[in-house]
């Protein structure tokens, strides 16, 4: 019954793949429509036991019934893949996160918001300095202390990054935790803080929604009326 709602999803991708108008979707240039083979019922369980934790039901279902990664939202979904003996996630900007912290809850909180905007409010600007060497010094510091905020280990334990969007935008998706499930937003390349993706109710958006959404918005970018 898990597997109910994937049925004919990849059918799905498969044929937006083979007709013309398929290439004009965002992102299809990166994935060209391909999906992994889906994981085993044994592949799955190696994978889990090597995390030490379950991974959320919508993607479990998705790595059995779908697929391992491939086609999907922006650039794709980020393939898992064993290598040399040890699964990994593969794409741009899946080693930001660590496995070895998927099993400890993503955090409810990001940093205190008057800290960052303290940050934001002492960023060097180069017209306030008359040396552009002492300008480069000053904002070599800012970025460390900015990233020291907003890139902490801390911040992202508890979740995979699954896709990349392009400008080292990203999306992840939360493993455990209150938010297990969930897929959230990460334009920190952007100075913008990690959010979770709402729908139209400003409502968390799940795995399953957030894929299901890309590929309903495909098929009408794509296929003929009927």
């Amino acid at each position: 019954m898990k597997g109910q709602r994937w049925v004919g999803v990849r059918q799905r991708v498969e044929a937006l793949g083979a007709v013309p108008e398929g290439g004009t979707v965002f992102g299809a240039s990166g994935h060209q429509w391909v999906v992994e083979e889906p994981l085993t019922r044994d592949e799955l369980a190696e994978l889990e036991a090597q995390l030490g934790v379950r991974l959320p039901e919508e993607y479990r279902s998705f790595l059995l019934h779908v697929g391992a990664g491939g086609a999907g939202p922006a650039y794709g979904l980020f393939p898992v893949r064993r290598v040399q003996g040890r699964w990994r996630w593969e794409g741009d900007g899946a080693d930001l996160a660590d496995l070895s912290r998927l099993a400890e809850p993503f955090p409810d909180q990001g940093p205190d918001p008057e800290v960052l905007d303290d940050l934001l409010a002492r960023r060097p600007e180069e017209e306030d300095f008359d040396d552009i060497e002492d300008f480069d010094d000053a904002i070599e510091v800012w970025d460390e202390q900015w990233e020291a905020a907003m890139f902490a280990p801390e911040r992202t334990a508890g979740a995979l990054v699954i896709s990349h969007v392009g400008c080292a935008l990203r999306q992840w998706l939360v493993v455990s935790g209150s938010h297990r499930g969930t897929m959230w937003s990460d334009c920190r390349a952007d100075d913008v803080d990690l959010a979770p993706v709402l729908d139209d109710n400003a409502m968390p958006v799940s795995f399953a929604d957030w894929y299901t959404a890309w590929l309903e918005n495909a098929e009408r970018a794509a296929l003929p009326a009927s």
